[in-house]
């Protein structure tokens, strides 16, 4: 992991055990009563992620909502899910997790800029088109012309190429997101080109 540990993730994730029901000592102003410290660690101090973690930063609150409540549950399991956010989610209630995705929602996002440009083009088309020969739809369909996400549907704007490309991975191998997404089998056809052009594309959107 770039820039902290892991050990350091996994200390700050599991102190929300205990400290994700407290208010915070200092409020700021719009931020929700449980803290958002531990978060911190691996999403930043604005939100803005790291590789290996998402960006927050103005991401739909019904979808942050919808996949803490999936943390919570145990239902969402790729492996970085069950190694650091099961834990982080245990004891997060209903409110607390409307509560800091109302937060995050907030936070003005930044692209991550990540990508490879030579596949953005590539991406894009990938995005606005689909692969027809494969039967893939396109994706703004779903996401929006700009990747901005609807509802409880992600904002894919701006989000880090390896986290998008791990993610894709993730679901053609058949990992879970919430219950009915049909992102598993959205995913299975792409091949690691297309993976790595869609993704490329998708972390230069502002």
């Amino acid at each position: 992991m770039s820039i902290i540990t892991r050990s350091a993730c996994t200390a700050a994730l599991l102190m929300v055990l205990s400290a994700s029901t407290a208010p915070m000592a200092t409020a700021v102003a719009g931020e929700p009563t449980v803290s958002v410290q531990n978060c911190t660690w691996c999403h930043g101090t604005s939100a803005q992620g790291y590789a290996i973690a998402p960006r927050l930063a103005g991401q739909r609150p019904a979808y942050l909502e919808t996949q803490l409540k999936s943390f919570h549950e145990r239902f969402r399991d790729n492996p970085l899910s069950r190694q650091y956010m099961w834990s982080a989610t245990a004891v997060l209630g209903p409110q607390a997790a409307r509560d800091l995705a109302a937060y995050f929602a907030t936070i003005p996002p930044r692209p991550a800029n990540d990508g490879n440009r030579n596949l953005a083009a590539t991406g894009r088309t990938i995005y606005m088109e689909g692969i027809p020969d494969a039967n893939i739809a396109a994706c703004y369909a779903c996401h929006g012309p700009n990747a901005e996400g609807i509802r409880d549907i992600p904002r894919l704007g701006g989000l880090s190429r390896f986290y998008l490309k791990a993610r894709l991975e993730q679901w053609g191998q058949g990992y879970h997101s919430v219950p009915g997404s049909p992102m598993p089998l959205v995913a299975r056809p792409l091949a690691s080109a297309e993976i790595e052009a869609l993704a490329s594309y998708l972390s230069f959107i502002k």
